[in-house]
């Protein structure tokens, strides 16, 4: 089990940048694939990005393509979310997530521990 703590939410005006963290404690942070979800309000949660154990491999929802960018510091026990170009409709709580096995995945329910979420708010 790992324990995580999300940060760096905020409001911006849309076009501009927020970096998410999420930082774990507990063991072997590096055995966890490492996701990032996102609840808008009225919204059902939805899949924003994953990252591999080693930071390797990326996988991204459609609609924050070439926008948003996962990243991982396994020494630090650490996984970010650089948020580019934002757009109102990236409004939403956002959900750090790890699961413990190898594959990226952007089901939630594959991913069994959870953070207590971080507000974005973009303006127009």
């Amino acid at each position: 089990q790992v324990q995580l703590v999300e940060s760096g939410g905020g409001s911006v005006q849309a076009g501009g940048s927020l970096r998410l963290s999420c930082a774990a404690s507990g063991r072997s942070f590096n055995n966890y694939v490492m996701g990032w979800f996102r609840q808008a309000p009225g919204k059902e949660r939805e899949f924003v990005a994953a990252i591999s154990r080693n930071g390797g491999n990326t996988y991204y929802a459609d609609s924050v393509k070439g926008r948003f960018t996962i990243s991982r510091a396994n020494a630090k026990n650490t996984v970010y979310l650089q948020m580019n170009s934002l757009k109102p409709e990236d409004t939403a709580v956002y959900y750090c997530a790890a699961k413990q096995d190898y594959a990226l995945a952007s089901v939630q329910s594959y991913y069994d521990n959870w953070g207590q979420g971080t507000q974005v708010s973009v303006s127009s």
